[in-house]
């Protein structure tokens, strides 16, 4: 890897003032095998972006580092699946459990903790809809999960109120309400904050794998890694506030 980048053409004068040890007046650090310019070559996949900074109206360099040239390092492609997951998570989370109507497949995905172990409601019993304003959950294959599915559908945090008539559980849907409208909007807040904590462990795993080869590539490498990946995460929180906006929108009408 290390005579495949020394092949490569020097980078603008632009790109290396961007590097740390360059902007304090060092020389870059160099990589094993002493190419001290190596860095520099790794850096030829980074384009420049400019961008206003918030408040300062300053441009910022974006770095987009090929996987290729640092997957002896981190796999890139691996974090951003790991952050594109955490988005479809809250994708779903949002389609199922904050919608305005409640309908039998919005039940579908309800866990009951059962002394069994852990079941998808569905999978216990038959959910029906008997009117816009009941739904019923039939629970005669697993009679003995009843109690424990009337608890999961009254801790869904979906607003409802399950009643208990032997082996059928009746829930009625509640009046669409402006009160419901924004306590389902809270949730929304609730989930995409949950998310994002989520996304900052993917992003702080990340950058502690870099980290971990601070002894074996140059200062620059790691900076632009760090940056690279606090980039993916920025781009990611941002897509969550975009569908949080969309779904609190739709829930407040």
């Amino acid at each position: 890897m290390a005579l495949a980048l020394r092949c490569l053409r020097p980078l603008p004068a632009l790109l290396l003032r961007s590097s740390p040890a360059v902007a304090r007046g060092l020389p870059p650090a160099p990589l094993p095998g002493g190419c001290s310019r190596c860095v520099q070559h790794l850096l030829l996949s980074r384009q420049l972006a400019t961008k206003k900074a918030k408040g300062k109206g300053q441009s910022q360099a974006k770095v987009n580092i090929s996987a290729a040239l640092v997957e002896d390092i981190i796999n890139l492609e691996e974090t951003s699946e790991d952050m594109q997951a955490v988005i479809e998570a809250l994708k779903e989370d949002f389609s199922r459990n904050l919608n305005v109507r409640t309908s039998p497949g919005a039940l579908d995905h309800i866990t009951v903790v059962t002394k069994d172990g852990k079941f998808p409601l569905n999978q216990l019993g038959q959910i029906s809809q008997k009117s816009p304003q009941l739904l019923t959950v039939n629970m005669t294959s697993f009679p003995e999960s009843t109690a424990a599915a009337a608890k999961a559908i009254r801790e869904s945090g979906m607003n409802l109120n399950p009643e208990v008539d032997g082996t059928v559980i009746r829930v009625p849907v509640p009046k669409v309400t402006r009160e419901h409208r924004e306590s389902l909007a809270k949730l929304a807040k609730q989930s995409t904050n949950k998310s994002k904590e989520a996304l900052r462990k993917v992003r702080s795993k990340s950058i502690t794998q870099v980290k971990k080869s601070k002894n074996k590539v140059s200062e620059d490498t790691i900076w632009l890694l760090e940056k690279q990946i606090q980039q993916m995460a920025d781009e990611a929180a941002a897509e969550m506030d975009k569908l949080l906006a969309a779904k609190t929108k739709e829930l407040l009408g």
